[in-house]
């Protein structure tokens, strides 16, 4: 595949530099750079080759050669980026998570509903081959119906309640750092969206989720246990559990690699699919897919998550300073 449309970053940090490497690995390359700060930007540009760099990010929503913009800035940025992309019928893929609740995604894709363009969220495990391949073989019946997924997602981070992971102001925490992937794999895989959710939630010195339990229940009674921690090791593991068999994957949100166990003889499959380093290739091409052929970006799930992730924060009355004006 080649790069068929314009693409555009706001931001220059990790992601955009990923998002870079993937245009060039597909035979393309970003289009335009915006960035809050102009000379970051420029010296982005140079690195990779990018022609046009913008004085001030809001250039960029003008531009009429640009097609796809790629938001990867601090969550609580999202929305203002996203209002001004999407007015000016730009496609939109947004680093997760999208929003910092379910009333900011719900004015996002009436947006872009409005405007006739796409809105996604970058949620790697939605592109990864690993997990087409896992949801054909769970489809075809032969390990029976879905009873239990397990998730655990655990960073050390240092307890510096100034950086980012702590900090309040820039919408830090576990749930919408890391617990959006815990919960986009069980929304993935469950029949329905969760109707029944228990809590429990540790915080830490600035007021944001450092450590949470999260019980999950929807109306098919498939179950789900959700531990996040921002200050103990765990390993990115994902367990489903079903009448015939289990399946495991380790490092999930960029998985590759699962092992199903039988449970009648104990005998395992090894399933993969993919390469993690192409993480960002893959979103870049469904992106693209879904531009011009309308497939699916699980815009569905995004919001079933989001309603799930501001539904536990009600729960621990933790807002941010957006939500508080």
């Amino acid at each position: 595949m080649s790069v068929k449309y314009n693409w555009a970053t706001i931001g220059t940090g990790v992601i955009g530099h990923q998002l870079a490497e993937a245009m060039q690995q597909l035979g393309g390359n970003l289009y335009s750079v915006a960035n809050r700060t102009y000379d970051k930007g420029v010296a982005f540009a140079k690195q990779y080759g990018i022609e046009k760099v913008y004085h001030e990010i809001d250039e960029v929503f003008d531009d009429p050669n640009v097609d796809i913009i790629y938001i990867s800035t601090p969550h609580n940025t999202h929305i203002n980026y996203l209002r001004k992309a999407l007015k000016a019928g730009k496609h939109v893929l947004c680093e997760k998570s999208i929003t910092l609740n379910s009333d900011e995604l719900e004015e996002a894709i009436a947006l872009a509903e409005e405007n006739h363009v796409v809105l996604a969220e970058a949620m790697t495990l939605y592109h990864m081959p690993i997990y087409k391949k896992l949801k054909e073989i769970i489809d075809s019946g032969k390990l029976g119906p879905l009873n239990v997924i397990q998730m655990n997602f655990g960073s050390y981070k240092d307890y510096n309640m100034k950086n980012r992971f702590f900090n309040r102001n820039l919408a830090g925490g576990a749930m919408l750092d890391i617990g959006v992937y815990a919960l986009s794999f069980v929304r993935y895989f469950m029949a329905s969206c969760p109707e029944e959710i228990m809590t429990q939630v540790k915080l830490a010195p600035t007021g944001v989720d450092e450590q949470a339990s999260i019980l999950l229940k929807n109306k098919e009674e498939q179950m789900a246990t959700v531990i996040l921690t921002m200050h103990s090791k765990q390993p990115k593991r994902g367990m489903l559990s079903f009448d015939q068999g289990y399946v495991e994957i380790y490092d999930y949100p960029r998985g590759s690699k699962a092992v199903i166990t039988y449970v009648a003889d104990g005998h395992q499959e090894v399933i993969e699919a993919g390469s993690m380093d192409d993480a960002l290739s893959y979103e870049v091409t469904d992106m693209e897919k879904a531009v011009s052929e309308g497939y699916d970006m699980h815009l569905d799930y995004t919001r079933d998550v989001m309603k799930i992730m501001t539904y536990c924060r009600k729960q621990w009355g933790l807002t941010y300073p957006e939500e508080e004006k």
